[in-house]
């Protein structure tokens, strides 16, 4: 019976418009699987970007330290490579370094093999009129089930 594990980054699909999904490994140390098999990360500020290499980084990511590590412990905020294709990477660095799109994370998952997994999105920031029309389909929504309710 293995627990479940899924750290969702919330404010993503209200912040951005979600262009394209990819499912990305992560390289971890023993401390830090620990730490998510806890639920003890957050990827709500994270984002990804590449270095000089090619190589795919998540940047912002919060794995709390490890309760019973010793010092081997991990750091905290520290930058995670993200597995990939290198179709897949090639891909995504022409996409990002040409149209100014971004890559954000959007949920933290652990697989079917016991592996940390990350849904990554290529994404392009929403403007502020699109934030408020978000906002007024979601009241809007909400109404609309609740008159719905009442009538049955």
């Amino acid at each position: 019976m293995q627990k479940t594990v899924n750290i969702l980054n919330k404010k993503a699909r209200f912040q951005y418009e979600i262009l394209d999904k990819y499912t990305a490994g992560i390289v971890l140390s023993g401390t830090e699987i620990k730490s998510i098999r806890n639920s003890k990360a957050s990827i709500a500020e994270s984002f990804c970007e590449f270095n000089d290499k090619g190589e795919l980084f998540v940047v912002n990511m919060t794995i709390e330290e490890y309760s019973f590590g010793t010092h081997y412990n991990h750091k905290p905020k520290a930058v995670r490579k993200l597995l990939l294709n290198k179709k897949e990477l090639k891909k995504l660095e022409k996409e990002v370094q040409n149209s100014g799109l971004t890559i954000i994370p959007l949920k933290l998952f652990i697989n079917d093999k016991g592996f940390a997994k990350l849904n990554i999105a290529l994404a392009k920031g929403k403007k502020l009129y699109d934030k408020r029309e978000t906002i007024k389909d979601r009241d809007n929504k909400r109404n609309l089930d609740r008159i719905k309710k009442s009538f049955k």
